[in-house]
């Protein structure tokens, strides 16, 4: 009998999966399954966890959200094994699953994995971490990780945004040089991205056509420092246009990325927080995941 192994975080999201955690045993019980629960209780248990089981398990299942998929595959990679993982997206954003655009529905997206094929994908290399979509620093990063849990849980997504709402008077920007490619960017940046995904926080999206999650590149987006209205007026259209040939903008692909900054800077991997420093080191594992996707 083949083994499955979920990782469940209770507290993702709006706790809209608790109620089927029963339901989804069952279904895989009744595929042949040998299946066992792990609830993760504080950070890092699903990297543990996963570390433990990726060895006895043929399939690691995670529910929950963004950060908790990011334990789930930094585990498999500290496991050094390659086992498929599915995801059962539960939390307030979810911006990697709806780039892959796994089902929102609890249920369908249980059914989509044992439906599904495993398929490989990048992961960034962020210094010692990994990230699976996006490392970003500047405006808005804070609201990612600094939003209680309760409130997320409330009012969902709406809470990042209004979180976020509240750095507008504090919005800064911050200095920095990124050497990738054979060129330099430098300049004065409101917002700073090296991500593989075409939804960013929910609310900034990436040109299907130009993000492929499995091409060895992860894509830079640096959004420079309006001086004046006109200025914004051009970010807000190229951001909404996706045009990235705005002079306000330097964007780019590649598989590293050197980042030097003035100062340490708070940075966000995956919705949760990646402690900066003057220096950071970014690169593409190419294909170093198998996530299972069912394209229907």
């Amino acid at each position: 009998m083949k083994k499955l192994a979920i990782v469940f975080n209770p507290c993702a999201g709006l706790r809209r999966a608790n109620k089927y955690i029963p339901q989804i045993i069952k279904m895989y019980e009744t595929k042949g399954f040998e299946t066992s629960l792990f609830e993760t209780k504080k950070r890092g248990d699903g990297v543990n966890i996963v570390k433990e089981q990726a060895e006895k398990a043929d399939i690691i299942v995670c529910i929950g959200g963004d950060g908790t998929l990011n334990e789930v595959i930094t585990g498999m990679i500290d496991s050094g094994m390659n086992k498929p993982i599915g995801y059962i997206p539960s939390g307030s954003t979810n911006d990697f699953a709806n780039s892959l655009k796994l089902s929102r529905d609890i249920m369908t997206a249980a059914k989509d994995i044992m439906e599904g094929k495993p398929c490989e994908f990048d992961i960034g290399r962020f210094n010692t971490k990994y990230f699976n979509y996006i490392a970003s620093c500047g405006a808005f990063t804070r609201a990612s990780y600094s939003t209680p849990q309760p409130k997320k849980n409330a009012i969902g997504h709406l809470a990042y945004i209004l979180e976020g709402m509240k750095e507008i008077p504090n919005i800064h920007p911050v200095h920095l040089c990124v050497e990738t490619n054979g060129k330099n960017y430098e300049g004065d940046y409101i917002f700073a991205a090296v991500c593989n995904s075409t939804s960013v926080g929910g609310i900034l999206s990436l040109n299907e056509n130009i993000v492929d999650m499995s091409d060895g590149k992860f894509e830079l987006m640096l959004i420079k420092m309006p001086l004046n209205i006109a200025q914004l007026g051009q970010i807000v259209l190229a951001l909404k246009n996706q045009d990235y040939d705005c002079e306000m903008i330097d964007f780019c692909s590649s598989d590293r990325f050197r980042i030097q900054s003035s100062s340490e800077l708070d940075w966000t991997l995956d919705g949760e927080h990646g402690k900066g420093n003057k220096t950071i080191e970014i690169e593409t594992l190419h294909n170093a995941v198998s996530l299972i996707v069912n394209e229907r």
